[in-house]
């Protein structure tokens, strides 16, 4: 089979090619300090051999368990914030029909999503839909007392258990959790709930791979086992012995650094497929949560397009020039439809009639391109074959591999997210949490010295 591509041109007249030169040992350098554990973060890389060393005896103990909920259930509530459902989210809505809410004759439950906010209206307006409807929940945090999450499953779990009875839980509710302690998987254990482990050398956001995400794509109907086998190939095509010029992760890194050491600040991830919103925003903790620290790292946006021509397009093309974009593209698109033919021609555009609907938008990328680069925006693009669960398994491992050598390149730790509990803090100390007298007193005074 094909792989992903990488295709850098459109940047290299942005940076010098001694800085990509220079770039390319260094690497090496930071990949190889991946593969040995002796870099930053080294306790964290449960994530790196993942596709490696899933065997399918797990594989296949996830297939029942989602098989189970498949067959059990009318919606299954995927329960997580960060990590815990962007990359679950993302390749859902990546492969699924963009109207499958909407469809009747189903073969796989509904899925919906809670613990990723605090929105009164958004829980209670998911209370109403699974009122009355057989659901089910896969629960998804190491510790279980994460906010956000740990809110979403107790009003969840006393509501299934009000409609369905409390032993519908053993078989409607599944936990993805830390393997011998913490909240969640002590009530797991008490209440007889299947359970996944969460590695300890594992973050969230590094966790697709494993059952955290697996476990919900395989409830959505899509081939876990072709997502690893993506996965597997790109972890050999990544490796540290894989040199420079064919390992398309280390050149990402590298370009996408030099590019920010020359003033672009900005990456923005470009897509021109709605199916791949949510890969943007998985893309966005990855790399925002893995480099930003020590008052460093590139700030990780993105935008749909052609929607966001007609919005953003305006600034990426005029306005400060500290960006940089990288378009993911698919090569053949799933299904074939043909721009019709009109006797009236009022809207001027029968010289399209009798062209896919796909020539139409690679030309609208083309154009964007160019219009762009001659705007003075660096161009980054990585196309993808075609959209199913092997090259999406490509495309979050190479993003992953990426992430890591860029991390190391820029000398961050990234598999830290020190900075995610500041507002913790502060939260708890507002809403005097037990144990935060201090910083309660201390928040409230200073509330009141700035009013």
């Amino acid at each position: 089979m094909d792989n992903i591509k990488l295709d850098v041109s459109k940047a290299l007249g942005f940076i010098t090619q001694s800085a990509v030169d220079a770039g390319k040992q260094v690497a090496e350098n930071a990949n190889k300090r991946l593969e040995n554990g002796s870099g930053k973060g080294n306790d964290f890389l449960g994530w790196l051999h993942l596709p490696s060393s899933i065997d399918s005896g797990r594989l296949a103990d996830i297939e029942q368990a989602a098989e189970r909920l498949r067959n059990n259930c009318e919606i299954v509530v995927i329960i997580g914030i960060g990590g815990s459902y962007l990359g679950a989210k993302a390749v859902i809505d990546a492969l699924s029909n963009s109207f499958d809410w909407l469809q009747t004759n189903r073969r796989h439950p509904v899925i919906v999503y809670a613990g990723q906010n605090i929105g009164e209206d958004y829980l209670y307006e998911l209370q109403e839909l699974l009122q009355n409807r057989k659901f089910g929940i896969i629960s998804i945090s190491k510790s279980g007392t994460t906010t956000e999450p740990a809110l979403a499953f107790r009003l969840l779990k006393t509501q299934l258990e009000a409609q369905q009875g409390k032993a519908a839980g053993k078989d409607a509710i599944i936990c993805i959790t830390d393997k011998s302690k913490g909240a969640l998987r002590t009530l797991a254990t008490q209440e007889g709930y299947s359970a996944f482990v969460i590695e300890d050398n594992i973050g969230g956001r590094y966790s697709v791979l494993s059952p955290v995400g697996l476990l919900p794509i395989a409830v959505a109907g899509f081939d876990i086992r072709k997502l690893v086998e993506g996965a597997l190939g790109m972890e050999k095509s990544c490796g540290s012995a894989i040199p420079y010029d064919e390992n398309i992760a280390a050149q990402y890194a590298v370009v996408r650094n030099e590019l920010y050491q020359s003033g672009k600040k900005i990456e923005i991830l470009v897509n021109f497929q709605p199916k791949l919103h949510y890969l943007s925003e998985w893309w966005k903790q990855l790399y925002g949560e893995s480099e930003g620290k020590e008052n460093r790292g590139i700030y990780p946006a993105s935008v749909d397009f052609t929607t966001d021509l007609h919005s953003m397009g305006q600034w990426i093309q005029e306005g400060e020039r500290t960006i940089f974009e990288t378009i993911i593209s698919i090569k053949e698109p799933n299904h074939t439809k043909l721009f019709p033919h009109d006797e009236v021609n009022l809207d001027g555009l029968n010289f399209l009639a009798g062209k896919r609907i796909d020539e139409v938008n690679k030309m609208a990328r083309l154009g964007t391109l160019l219009a762009h680069v001659d705007g003075g925006v660096p161009n980054l693009e990585i196309e993808i074959p075609r959209l199913n669960e092997y090259y999406l398994g490509q495309l979050l491992y190479f993003f992953e591999r990426a992430c890591g050598i860029s991390g190391y390149i820029l000398d961050v730790n990234p598999f830290d997210q020190p900075g995610v509990e500041a507002y913790k803090k502060n939260m708890f100390a507002l809403l005097e949490k037990p144990g935060y007298e201090v910083e309660t007193a201390a928040i409230k005074k200073r509330l009141i010295t700035n009013r």
